[in-house]
């Protein structure tokens, strides 16, 4: 049997992951007894929650990121010489 090796479940300390602002419209910070708070509507909840679960079925299904590699691997696709398929799209 494998010894057992404990491991913190969330670790303090620098977060090097990259994040993206939703919005901050809903969110009031407030002090009071000399401890911070944010205050969050429900709607920006509800809103979090829904991009939070679009991310999760887009970005990280098995099966579709299975077809996104297998469309850059691809070699009879047009323009496989190229990183075309690797780059975002100019803004229009």
């Amino acid at each position: 049997m494998p010894e057992f090796s404990y491991a913190d479940l969330l670790p303090l300390g620098e977060d090097a992951t990259g994040y993206r602002q939703l919005s901050s419209d809903g969110v009031t910070a407030h002090s009071s007894f000399g401890r911070n708070f944010l205050e969050i509507e429900p709607q920006v909840l509800t809103g979090l929650t829904a991009a939070a679960m679009h991310d999760i079925a887009h970005l990280l299904r098995p099966a579709h990121l299975r077809q996104l590699r297998s469309i850059l691997d691809d070699p009879s696709r047009p323009g496989a010489c190229c990183p075309c398929a690797r780059t975002p799209a100019p803004p229009s």
